[in-house]
């Protein structure tokens, strides 16, 4: 890591002009291009004030390799994997830095099938990166750019085949959305306006001038929270910069959140068609308890986008996601996708008279907390490292069912917990869940004091 730059086999992320630069940015691009297959690359971008100086590092980087480039402009990180399938593309790079603050960017790649890579691919950009091992071409064989026009053409009509739509353009709901001067606006505008919404939209132009911190935290969309039961609008949609999140409002101008969100597009799906349904080991219970009216099947999956993807085509389920407003609907394609969550969200309004939030109060209810913890440094020195610590924090519930394939996650019938480190940070992540606040808050505690002194006892 060079300054507050991570390269990591998920890509990477980092500060503009503090070790994220353009000329590190076109070697990392090349070595993903080094080793592909034939075809062109996809290179889209989110809002971000920094996106022309690094879309421009991106494109020579590639085409360097030899490589054809389609360049999407600022375009949703769900559209570019789309593309990738549609226009038969040897992979894809969307430059982005996802939720984090404007001075932050960063690269996702995505392989040929649209989705993003798996951990041993991306071990292997990371093993040319340090060899520096790029497939460098001479003058006559320079790949050669050419702009994509529509873009969000395919991404559109494949969202539309999921809902009724002239059910829904009957109802003519007025909904708000706050598309966080991203890469979501213009399709989130496509998509309401072809739903037939009144909409009012916010943060429309992909500039990445942020009203408020760009995650859709509770705190952060204080103001559009306000914003929802003002302009009378049933629900309000707020994404990400990249629009591979949502998170809800309801008409009162009450935060739902993001763990509801794939909730709400889990028992719409059920309500459609049974199938396997896929969550990561963070998710809340709420969706899996939905599924069991259903009679339907779990999985659960370390935490990561791919994770979730391999389990959902190995189980060939019918949905599947992460408790961050990530739903993933393999109809349309296997990147989390804001758009299908607005689309199964309307077409569930569109089938009662009922205001969104006595939707929202009739699923199951669980508290979670979400807290972070220092990791105390003589973990992992000693002998067996944090995997030791898992150890003795199991042993401290011999009652509850462990699964250490990412961290612990340990499980109750009544409650949950999963601790896990951090990639960047010297601290633990516990996320804890139960029917109470205080007791979700005293077993998030608990783990945590452990980790933070090492013991457990």
């Amino acid at each position: 890591m060079a300054g507050t730059r991570i390269a990591s086999v998920s890509g990477l992320r980092g500060v503009v002009g503090d070790g994220l630069d353009p000329a590190f940015v076109v070697e990392f691009a090349a070595a993903y291009a080094s080793d592909l297959p034939p075809g062109p690359v996809i290179v889209g971008h989110d809002g971000r004030v920094s996106a022309p100086v690094f879309n421009a590092a991106v494109v020579a980087g590639v085409t360097a390799t030899g490589r054809d480039v389609l360049q999407v402009g600022p375009t949703a990180t769900p559209t570019i994997g789309r593309l990738v399938r549609d226009q038969g593309a040897a992979g894809g790079i969307q430059i982005s830095a996802s939720h984090n603050p404007p001075q932050y960017n960063g690269l996702k790649f995505f392989q040929r099938e649209g989705m993003v890579l798996n951990a041993e691919q991306g071990r292997k950009i990371l093993s040319r990166l340090e060899e520096r091992s790029f497939a460098w071409t001479p003058w006559d064989s320079l790949g050669r750019v050419r702009s994509l026009e529509d873009p969000d053409h395919s991404h559109l009509n494949q969202v539309l085949k999921l809902v009724d739509v002239e059910k829904i353009r009957r109802r003519r709901f007025r909904i708000v959305l706050d598309a966080c001067h991203g890469a979501g606006g213009r399709l989130g505008i496509a998509l309401l306006r072809a739903l037939g919404c009144d909409a009012v939209v916010l943060g429309a132009l992909p500039d990445g001038r942020y009203d408020h911190p760009p995650e859709p935290t509770e705190k952060n969309l204080a103001t559009f929270s306000a914003i929802v039961p003002a302009t009378g609008s049933l629900v309000g949609f707020a994404q990400d910069p990249d629009a591979d999140r949502l998170a809800l409002v309801d008409e009162t101008g009450r935060y739902i959140g993001e763990e509801l969100t794939l909730a709400l597009a889990v028992q719409r799906r059920l309500s459609q068609a049974r199938g396997p349904l896929v969550l990561n080991l963070s998710t809340s219970r709420v969706a899996e308890e939905i599924a069991k009216r259903f009679d339907c099947s779990v999985y659960r999956t370390p935490v990561g986008e791919i994770n979730v993807v391999d389990r959902m085509i190995a189980e060939k389920a019918i949905l599947g996601g992460e408790g961050n407003g990530g739903v993933i609907d393999p109809r349309v394609g296997f990147v989390r996708d804001s758009f299908v969550a607005m689309a199964l969200v309307l077409d569930t309004l569109a089938d009662t008279d009922e205001p969104f939030s006595k939707i929202v109060d009739r699923l199951p209810k669980f508290a979670m907390i979400k807290k972070q913890y220092p990791l105390n440094p003589e973990v992992t020195q000693g002998q067996g490292g944090v995997e030791a610590l898992w150890e003795r924090i199991k042993g401290a519930y011999p009652e509850a069912s462990a699964d250490q394939r990412d961290g612990l996650r340990l499980d109750w019938d009544d409650r949950w917990v999963h601790v896990r480190t951090s990639n960047t940070e010297p601290i633990v992540r516990v996320i804890a869940e139960s029917a109470k606040q205080e007791t979700s808050a005293a077993l998030a505690d608990q783990i945590g004091g452990w980790v933070s002194s090492g013991a457990a006892s």
